[in-house]
């Protein structure tokens, strides 16, 4: 692995650590101004400062983050179906290589649907993506997307996807937490992140999650309806550093949102509760 390469997956993982924690913001290429999201500049401004690394499309990055940001940049280069189509596999790459330079991604990424309809075209897809990223020095991470086929979040079939996508040259894998999840990292030789799926019930039940993955060999986690959802989006970060970084217990990183949460709140008179930050 060249100079360039390993700076660009250095730039998205804390030294101290070896772990990252990144912001996925890439919803709306399939899904449209998703919830929270409708405005993305507002939404992502607060939560730059406190996240290893941001993961979304080019429209956004140049309309939504300012280019004096700093933070590194995953760039979400698959793409080509909505949510209103019946195959959610049936992607292609829809930005290339020299766009991921020109806009000094630290990263790009695209999504694998190992098992779907599209399965043979996703994959070489990917095998094409790494061989331009290994000329040009840019780092890959397959997403191990499971479509609308959710039945998929077990151990076997992850396993499966992070492999086949390692063995095809990928730099990082993304993918869902299950039980037995440590059988999935061992399975796959290149660091392994945790999505954050849809919305938890509880905040409780997120940092839960990323516990959980961090202790059974995940490299991290790229989580974003669990954040930006969240009517406490800043905390939710601050307290899955403490997690991911710190190796905070779950209750500690409870108590660094509540404490973050009551530095940005102004101050209330007596019986009055401090305003959630929105």
């Amino acid at each position: 692995m060249d100079w360039g390469m390993r700076n660009r997956i250095g730039r998205m993982f804390r030294p101290h650590s070896g772990r990252t924690v990144m912001l996925a913001v890439d919803h709306g290429y399939f899904m449209g101004p998703t919830h929270h999201l409708e405005n993305a500049g507002a939404t992502l401004g607060p939560l730059l400062p406190h996240c290893d690394a941001i993961a979304l499309t080019r429209g956004i990055l140049r309309t939504s983050v300012p280019p004096t940001a700093g933070v590194p940049i995953i760039l979400r280069v698959s793409g080509g179906v909505t949510v209103l189509h019946e195959d959610l596999s049936d992607e292609a790459i829809t930005t290339p290589i020299k766009e991921a330079l020109r806009l000094n991604a630290s990263a790009v990424a695209m999504s694998v649907f190992v098992g779907a309809p599209k399965e043979h075209q996703t994959l070489t897809a990917l095998g094409q993506l790494v061989t331009e990223g290994e000329d040009t020095g840019m780092p890959v991470m397959a997403i191990t997307a499971v479509g609308k086929e959710l039945d998929k979040r077990d151990q076997r079939y992850l396993s499966l996807a992070c492999r086949v996508s390692a063995e095809l040259g990928a730099h990082l894998v993304k993918t869902y937490y299950c039980d037995g999840f440590s059988r999935v990292v061992d399975g796959c030789p290149v660091p392994v992140v945790v999505a954050g799926g849809p919305k938890l019930d509880s905040i409780e039940a997120a940092l839960r999650l990323a516990h959980d993955a961090v202790e059974a060999g995940a490299a991290g986690v790229d989580m974003g309806r669990n954040i930006w959802q969240s009517d406490r989006p800043v905390g939710m970060l601050k307290a899955l550093a403490a997690i991911i970084h710190e190796s905070a217990t779950v209750p500690e990183a409870l108590d660094v949102l509540q404490e973050t949460e009551a530095a940005r709140s102004p101050t209330t008179s007596a019986g009055t509760q401090p305003q959630a930050n929105v």
